[in-house]
């Protein structure tokens, strides 16, 4: 086993790691619950000696100093996909955004046009052959280390060993550190919801459930919406999973025998995912587990991949959607907020998917009642995330609008009933104002 001595030869502290990356470079960081926050604060604490460094990733939990205002100069944040913790630093101009479909993101580091000089992974230890394995997020991190001058890896215990496209010889990593820390953890959405919302995502997830065939296969998040969905798939049969990515609400439809992936198409008798966002309880469910594969996001969110699921029901929310079915998910009116994900990937796979149904779902309101999200138009600024051409199902707690093959004046009609009643005359009147009297002009 040479491999062990390879090892031990990369092994260093954490400031000794980073001390190779240099002014100028391009640095990737794992995403999601799988941050190296112990890299992340040695890298950060260099700061001074460092100018021009460009961090980029999808999104991460935890620190995120390098967005900070006394870090200008040394330190610019590319967001693939805007989280929490760099949304103000986006919106502030001290940090970017590249608007990028999940499935595309591998493609830029393997065509050079964000090429990697650095990637900071976050690993289990290796096994007998000195493979590690990427553990709870895959994603677009393989792809990055795959194309990344450099690989700095943290090497931790408590990182589960996943199985499928996952795994990365030490041989390939340059540098790493052993760090025995607990992992980021994100609980269910479901824990901060007033009575009034829970029931209102009751209701979205009931109507959501109605569309669910036995042996279908899912893809769903996580937040409140897939938690009520999920609520009320215990009476279906032989379910399958194909996600970007799932929570801890997956585990008990798993050992309840409701999710078997026994009827799906591709990959028969597994769930594929990419990455997981949730709690220690998860991280020890996966870890060995063969009943689940992990691949990156080029192969997960690659819409004919997806397709080959027959009767792949694919699940996304949105935070507004006009009543022709342009869907804005990713900004409030210009104040930018989220990314593009893999919402897109997911509608276009299940509409070509035999029996496949591509969901958006969403409360009829925000600002506890104050504001309709089916609008007339989007907010000034919004960004169509998803096109009316690809909008087939959309969901509110009022039930559910067919979009397909429909007219822009049948559309509108569709999502008008499904509007919070208090806000229906106003859209109606908006239609009639609209289309009706447009009409009447060439008669």
């Amino acid at each position: 086993m040479k491999w062990i001595d390879s090892y031990k030869s990369k092994l260093c502290t954490p400031e000794e790691a980073v001390s190779f990356i240099k002014s100028d470079q391009r640095v990737y960081i794992h995403p999601g619950c799988a941050i190296p926050e112990v890299l992340v604060a040695a890298m950060t604490n260099r700061y001074k000696e460092l100018w021009n460094v460009e961090i980029i990733h999808i999104l991460t939990f935890g620190i995120a100093p390098y967005i900070e205002p006394e870090m200008e100069g040394h330190f610019r944040h590319n967001a693939l996909f805007i989280g929490s913790n760099v949304r103000s630093a986006v919106n502030a101009g001290r940090a970017d955004f590249t608007p990028v479909f999940l499935s595309e993101i591998p493609s830029l580091f393997y065509k050079n046009i964000l090429p990697i000089d650095t990637a900071l992974i976050h690993v289990s230890p290796p096994d007998k052959y000195g493979f590690c394995s990427f553990g709870i997020g895959v994603e677009c991190t393989k792809p990055a280390a795959d194309s990344a001058k450099m690989i700095i890896a943290q090497i931790n215990p408590n990182m589960p060993r996943t199985l499928g496209n996952s795994f990365i010889h030490i041989d390939k990593i340059d540098k790493c550190i052993e760090a025995d820390v607990p992992l980021k953890e994100m609980y269910s959405h479901g824990e901060t919801v007033t009575p009034d919302e829970f029931e209102v995502f009751q209701n979205i997830g009931a109507h959501i459930s109605d569309l669910i065939e036995d042996g279908s296969t899912l893809q769903l998040g996580i937040g409140a919406i897939p938690d009520a969905v999920l609520g009320f798939l215990g009476s279906k049969k032989d379910l399958g999973i194909h996600t970007e990515m799932f929570s801890d609400g997956l585990i008990k439809l798993i050992e309840d025998g409701i999710i078997t992936n026994e009827k799906k198409t591709l990959h028969q008798g597994k769930l594929l995912t990419s990455f997981v966002l949730g709690s220690r309880k998860l991280f020890d469910f996966l870890d060995d587990n063969s009943f689940m594969e992990f691949h990156p996001t080029n192969y997960i969110n690659d819409p004919f991949i997806i397709s080959q699921n027959d009767n792949m029901v694919a699940i996304n929310s949105a935070v507004e959607v006009d009543i022709t079915g342009q869907v804005c998910a990713d900004s409030i009116g210009s104040r930018l907020f989220s990314g593009f994900g893999g919402q897109v990937d997911f509608i276009r796979g299940a509409t070509r998917s035999k029996g496949g149904k591509p969901i958006i779902a969403l409360p009829s309101t925000a600002k506890k009642g104050e504001l309709s999200r089916i609008v007339p138009f989007l907010k000034l600024g919004a960004g169509v995330t998803t096109s009316r051409g690809d909008v087939h199902y959309v969901v509110t707690e009022f039930g559910v609008a067919e979009l397909y093959g429909k007219s822009i004046r049948q559309r509108a009609k569709a999502l008008i009933n499904i509007a919070h009643p208090k806000f229906r005359e106003d859209l109606d009147n908006y239609l009639h104002d609209t289309f009706l009297k447009k009409s009447l002009a060439y008669t």
